[in-house]
């Protein structure tokens, strides 16, 4: 075989033409329904972000970009959190709720010393590396909760974020009536806390600037892309996900393996929590109302199966980059926020549709 020969045959491409070309008619007709149907949801962005083109030229400008950059930072972290538990065939229904407490914790604790209506007026403001460790504890334990009866009792998870859901929501209705703030949104962020999370490096004068928060969520995100496929943790996970009866007799820890993908998550949810809180500048008891739908719609469109066992962060990545200009996309042609919520469904029944069938292939 000469060396062009052998280039031509190691080209994806030329091999993906090849057995193309070797497909019957009939072949060839079903071939390209899967392919249509395993990519409908980019063939729909595709065509979407085609019309917004037209009619909007500006959109596919670097402040859109930017936009849409920002959104998916800030989602990104929770959809990092709940992707592991939709690996394990569950999901986390109390991610938003967990992320509506630590940003509410985050930032009464984290309020100006000098705002006239601070929730608690004689305490001084915490060090903030002190609040960051205390919601990622809240998160890990609201994990621990979760994970430990899923484990433990083989409950499933929708059932066990729901109560935990429930209970994580009347803590913040709690908590939002100590001192003196009678249940008011948390406002009054201190500047430094505000900095660290919504500054940039890069001058404003240059039109461009990055937050921070982004950079810390792409920093999550390789860390989370090594404990995946680097980590022994990893590979259980995969493990349990497809197959828990084999994977306990491969000698893996079921049990402790599921506790520690949702201590995991937790600690994502309060992350979250801890940027949003800053991001927003005022929290309530609703703040995280509905995030966790967006995380699973996000981690659905990128490829995290719930049959179990697949998933990548990669994946996710390109999930909650694709939801979110969606989003803005719809919002550039002026399409109704009740529609938006319509097309949001639409969207996550077909990626959950195209899951299983191709599921259903496999099997």
């Amino acid at each position: 075989m000469s060396a062009k020969e052998s280039a031509r045959r190691g080209n994806p491409l030329t091999n993906w033409m090849d057995n193309y070309k070797n497909l019957e008619g009939r072949d060839k007709a079903r071939w390209w329904g899967n392919f249509f149907i395993n990519n409908a949801l980019y063939i729909v962005l595709i065509i979407l972000i085609v019309i917004v083109t037209v009619q909007k030229p500006e959109f596919l400008r670097l402040r859109p970009m930017l936009d849409i950059l920002q959104r998916s930072a800030s989602g990104l972290v929770m959809a990092l959190g709940i992707a592991g538990c939709i690996v394990l065939t569950g999901t986390d229904l109390s991610a938003g709720r967990v992320l509506g407490l630590t940003a509410c914790v985050s930032a009464s604790l984290l309020q100006s010393n000098d705002y006239g209506s601070k929730m608690f007026p004689g305490m001084p403001k915490w060090p903030t590396v002190f609040v960051f460790l205390l919601v990622i504890a809240i998160g890990a334990l609201v994990g621990l909760v979760n994970g430990f009866f899923v484990s433990k009792f083989s409950l499933h998870p929708f059932i066990v974020s729901l109560a935990t859901q429930l209970m994580v929501y009347g803590t913040i209705l709690i908590y939002v009536n100590q001192g003196t703030n009678a249940g008011k949104p948390i406002s009054g962020i201190d500047k430094g806390y505000s900095e660290f999370i919504k500054g940039s490096v890069i001058p404003e004068s240059w039109k461009t600037p990055i937050p921070h928060f982004v950079w810390y969520a792409i920093i999550l995100t390789v860390i989370m892309w090594f404990i995946w496929n680097k980590t022994t943790f990893g590979k259980n996970m995969y493990a349990v996900g497809s197959n828990p009866e084999a994977a306990n007799v491969s000698g893996v820890n079921v049990a402790l393996t599921i506790t520690l993908v949702f201590v995991l998550a937790g600690i994502m949810y309060g992350v979250s929590g801890f940027i949003e809180a800053a991001r927003i500048g005022s929290n309530s008891a609703s703040t995280g109302l509905n995030a966790e739908l967006d995380a699973i719609a996000a981690c659905v469109i990128g490829g995290v199966s719930f049959t179990g066992g697949v998933g990548r962060i990669s994946g996710v990545v390109v999930g909650v980059i694709l939801l979110n200009m969606i989003s803005v996309a719809l919002q550039w042609l002026a399409v109704s926020a009740d529609w938006t919520y319509i097309i949001k469904g639409v969207i996550i029944l077909a990626a959950v549709s195209i899951d299983m069938q191709k599921y259903l292939v496999k099997k």
